[in-house]
């Protein structure tokens, strides 16, 4: 067999009828006793009903239909100020006791919170020891359109932060709605470092009771590190991870007579509950916060309304089940049609395309004189859904029209491939390169510095568009792995996608195409994206599977290269960072064994 054959072979996605029987076996089981404290799970973390309500729009007249986001956001004046500390620490979120990363002790890490228009000040402190490890924090979704320096890349915006030091990141919340921000430091985020974003701005659809976040990830019992060794290894059977859970805002149950490996266990470790009363309407912000997994969300015997996908608020449309790629949020309205003795599943079920060994994850939604400890019996809906595909375009319409330009200044057309290298490693390849990140080096501080061309550098995979202000981007997948592919600095318009090779011509909607900054591309697959180029800065375009990024599947995007280096401002903080980096680089040589992203 060819290493190009023994490689798809592995990279086939799903779980066999023997792991499926004993999933529906296990989740018949379970109970609603939670056996652990909050504190044993997830730590000091709380989710449910954390947003206030306000009795003002401090965004002012703006709507989200009269107001082009990109160019109109307001400035409140008013500074939001957070504190992180990042150590490692212990917990179980599904029962499993695990040595993991926190950011504050607590695993989903704290919601940041803003108006649009706000500045968001984090404070971030690397105290991760035994062993030290660099980190850096990622807003996931904004532009940074004045502040390409805090976009937290480490080796493309900044210098990781060393061990002991702090950095501090300041941006504004320049787009509103439901998002999250994450490690990119190698798949730290994986180990648990990630945290909910909420920005407060305009709705266009009405409701009664704003839920806050429901973060679904994806759960591995081996250390982050671990995993990472073995998809960059040389035994073709470990490059493509299963998950072994699925957790809903950090909680879910495990069959703990699966652990062989000693390692404390405890049955029906709790899941989380949510309150609804009859007639009210309630927001729910999903956001996929996991390391490979696609998730399919639904409610038993509710439907929902999608009102926003990623940052971008959409005519509304109905739906039984909503599909996130890793990195995508999708804003929904939810009728409570329930009386008031009912109570309802939850359910957020990995998909086919994903490898998982536990694909459901479950919580539940009490009406107000629902037993509390007795378990729903509601049946899910049934999924017709396309295993490895977003909803239509066709039904994703921006509520704000923009139209971008048939005619973008230029097109950079990019295939995704999958080898083994000279010595025996998988990796992943665009364009038959495979993405190495240099810590020492960021991208955009030498794009200050005036170099912009890295002959002996070619694995930073940089794609310099010059001064052209649009860009469109053709992504070839003829692999048989799905990848939620995602612009940094950018909201781009997804002018198609499907499977096949496209035309060349078709494009949906084309006077008011979907805008998101995750999409995803199916296998054996394409997606047509476009952007506008007025962002200056080194914005990174990759695949979210923290597995495959990890490989390699990772480009730069270096946007108006002559304004940076005449007029971008960055702070001197920015050099002090990398000069922390370097000194403790010379006595701790970083082993990284993976792109470092």
């Amino acid at each position: 067999m060819s290493d190009n054959s023994t490689i798809a072979s592995i990279l086939q996605t799903g779980i066999n009828a023997t792991i499926a029987a004993v999933t529906l076996n296990f989740t018949s089981n379970l109970n609603l006793t939670s056996n652990l404290s909050q504190n044993a799970t997830n730590g000091r973390v709380t989710y449910e009903s954390i947003l206030q309500a306000q009795s003002s729009s401090p965004w002012g007249s703006s709507t989200a239909s009269n107001t082009n986001p990109y160019t109109q956001a307001p400035d409140t004046g008013r500074t939001r100020f957070y504190d992180f500390t990042i150590r490692r620490g212990t917990i179980a979120p599904d029962g499993y006791q695990k040595d993991v990363l926190l950011i504050n002790d607590q695993f989903p890490g704290p919601t940041i919170e803003a108006n649009w228009g706000d500045t968001i000040v984090v404070n971030v402190h690397n105290g991760i020891t035994e062993p030290e490890e660099g980190t850096a924090l990622h807003w996931h979704g904004l532009l940074q359109t004045v502040s390409a320096w805090m976009d937290g890349v480490p080796a493309v915006s900044q210098c990781p932060i060393a061990p002991g030091k702090t950095q501090q990141y300041n941006f504004k919340a320049d787009l509103y709605g439901s998002s999250w921000y994450h490690s990119h430091y190698s798949a730290q985020y994986a180990g648990g470092l990630l945290g909910p974003m909420i920005i407060r701005g305009p709705t266009h659809v009405d409701y009664d009771v704003d839920i806050g976040p429901v973060l679904l990830t994806d759960y591995y019992h081996q250390q982050y590190y671990d995993i990472v060794e073995d998809v960059m290894g040389t035994d073709l059977a470990l490059i493509a991870p299963k998950s072994v859970n699925n957790l809903i805002n950090g909680k879910m149950d495990f069959n703990c007579s699966l652990v062989t490996d000693g390692t404390p266990c405890t049955n029906n470790a709790g899941l989380s509950e949510f309150n609804f009363k009859p007639g009210k309407k309630y927001r729910l912000r999903l956001i996929n916060a996991s390391a490979e997994g696609i998730q399919k969300f639904s409610i038993d015997g509710h439907k929902m309304t999608v009102m926003a996908n990623d940052f971008v608020p959409i005519q509304p449309y109905e739906t039984e089940i909503v599909t996130l790629g890793v990195g995508q949020r999708s804003d929904v309205i939810v009728q409570a049609i329930g009386n008031g003795t009912s109570s309802y599943w939850m359910r957020s079920t990995i998909s086919n395309c994903s490898n998982t060994i536990q694909p459901d994850a479950l919580a539940v939604i009490h009406y107000p004189n629902a037993p509390k400890h007795v378990k729903p019996t509601s049946t899910a809906w049934v999924d017709d859904t396309v295993e490895c595909s977003n909803d239509a375009l066709t039904d994703t319409i921006p509520y704000y029209p923009i139209t971008p330009s048939p005619n973008p200044s230029t097109t950079i057309t990019l295939e995704i491939g999958a080898t083994i290298n000279s010595t025996g490693h998988f990796i992943w390849t665009m364009n038959n390169s495979s993405f190495r990140a240099d810590y020492n080096s960021p991208l955009l501080l030498l794009a200050k510095a005036g170099n912009t061309s890295y002959p002996s550098a070619p694995e930073w995979n940089v794609y310099n568009t010059g001064s052209n202000s649009s860009v469109r981007l053709i992504v070839k997948n003829p692999t048989g792995a799905a990848h939620p592919m995602h612009l940094h600095g950018h909201n781009f318009y997804v002018l198609n996608q499907g499977t096949g090779d496209w035309d060349g011509t078709t494009i949906i909607n084309a006077a008011n195409p979907q805008r998101r900054d995750v999409q995803l591309l199916q296998p054996d697959g394409y997606i047509v994206i476009q952007y506008e180029a007025t962002n200056p800065g080194a914005w990174p375009f990759h695949c979210h599977i923290a597995w495959h990024v990890s490989g390699g599947l990772y480009i730069n995007l270096l946007e108006q290269p002559e304004e940076i280096a005449k007029y971008m401002d960055i702070p001197d903080t920015s050099a002090q960072t990398c000069r922390e980096w370097a000194e403790f680089t010379n006595v701790d040589v970083v082993d990284e064994i993976d792109s470092g992203l």
